[in-house]
């Protein structure tokens, strides 16, 4: 690709993860070529005392999107409000026991659907699926 086509294309989406996909999983990503942040980069002691509520708005204030392992979110109106507020999009794993090589599999192998729902806006919710894909599940 030429270099006039790469600066003129937009940068890669930022993402924030939260707690519960733990430490490897977004340093495994970041390897591979993802732009990457721990929710321990916005608050002390890994956000033990943050509500989803208020890391989710913290990381979408900064243009970050969060991506996390609970889809239940997506029906719970007050921690849903940041993505209403700041037009946001989350992403979630649909499987909490994955083993960590099959975590970044699946993160992976999505990239290309995950840049183009970013690109797209929100305010939504995506699961990452065992298939491989991304599914919109909400609004």
């Amino acid at each position: 690709m030429s270099r006039s086509r790469r600066s003129a294309e937009s940068p890669p989406p930022e993402f924030c993860f939260d707690r519960n996909l733990g430490k490897t999983l977004p340093a495994r990503l970041a390897e591979l070529g993802w732009v990457v942040h721990r929710i321990a980069d916005i608050f002390p002691n890994d956000a033990q005392e943050i509500s989803d509520q208020d890391w989710m708005a913290a990381a979408l204030a900064r243009g970050w999107v969060p991506f996390c392992k609970d889809g239940r979110i997506r029906g719970r109106d007050h921690e849903r409000l940041p993505l209403e507020v700041h037009g946001g999009l989350m992403f979630y794993l649909d499987n909490q026991q994955l083993p960590l090589d099959e975590m970044v599999r699946r993160v992976h192998q999505v990239q290309a659907a995950v840049y183009r729902a970013v690109r797209r806006g929100g305010p939504a919710v995506y699961a990452i699926r065992r298939e491989c894909r991304i599914e919109r599940t909400w609004p």
